[in-house]
């Protein structure tokens, strides 16, 4: 049957800013599919009241970690603890991300570092340090989470752009580094889902703004990236690498 072509049945998925928004969303969505599931935040709250929502009703093991993946030591340790905890990673799913927006003549170097931090430079460390086990057993799944501003611009957003961008890069290069060994590496541009960190940059006007440019006329609601994310994840995309997947409700063709 296809919808076996989507089962993460014996899977494992890391998913970090996986404690609400999109990331907890597709966490929920790796978990129904069949997949063991851990998810990071750096609010241990958050976490343990999204880990008994993901798991809600299903026979899966939801665990999860409290990490600051602006540190690079522990972003190191966070997948060591993953694979002990899941017993192996087969899917990561780089989603934790900020957006701290100002203009270019006003960019401060720690507002710049700490998007480079988190944007960009986890989702490497983490993918250094979780493709080797999924190359020795040749089957893995790397998303990075980009944006549509991965591929435009918007003024003030000069730090998110260009991490965003980044790791589209990334993206494309590792793919070619992991292909031969069954691993995947591909992004998602999600457009303008009305999460918590669009919800308190953007006003009312603003807000609509993004509405109007969509073809669909309105922000896309958080489970709506469960879908794509799942596509990438499971065999149904076995043969998608090197992709951005734009899901932005169609906001990027419009040209005017």
């Amino acid at each position: 049957m296809p919808t076996t072509r989507f089962d993460l049945a014996g899977r494992c998925a890391l998913v970090t800013g996986g404690s609400r928004g999109l990331g907890k969303c597709m966490a929920r969505a790796f978990a129904e599919a069949g997949a063991d599931v851990m998810i990071t935040s750096r609010h241990e709250d958050e976490l343990k009241t999204a880990a008994a929502s993901i798991g809600d009703g299903l026979p899966r093991r939801v665990e999860w970690a409290v990490v600051d993946l602006t540190r690079a030591d522990e972003a190191e340790a966070l997948a060591r603890t993953a694979v002990a905890r899941l017993g192996k990673v087969d899917i990561l799913v780089n989603n934790a991300g900020t957006n701290l927006p100002q203009p270019i003549d006003q960019l401060k170097d720690d507002a710049w570092q700490t998007m480079l931090e988190l944007n960009l430079n986890s989702a490497m460390r983490l993918t250094r340090a979780l493709v080797p086990g999924m190359k020795e057993r040749r089957w893995g799944r790397v998303i990075h989470i980009s944006s549509v501003l991965g591929l435009g611009g918007k003024e003030g957003r000069n730090g998110y752009c260009a991490t965003k961008a980044a790791v589209i890069g990334l993206a494309q290069a590792s793919s070619l580094d992991l292909g031969p060994f069954g691993v995947t590496v591909n992004c998602i541009a999600p457009g303008p889902f009305l999460t918590d960190l669009p919800g308190k940059l953007l006003n009312d006007e603003q807000k609509k703004h993004f509405s109007d440019r969509t073809a669909l006329g309105r922000w896309g609601r958080p489970e709506e990236i469960m879908g794509p994310a799942l596509l990438l994840a499971s065999d149904a995309g076995s043969f998608i690498t090197g992709s951005t997947l734009v899901v932005d409700g169609g906001c990027t063709i419009r040209i005017l």
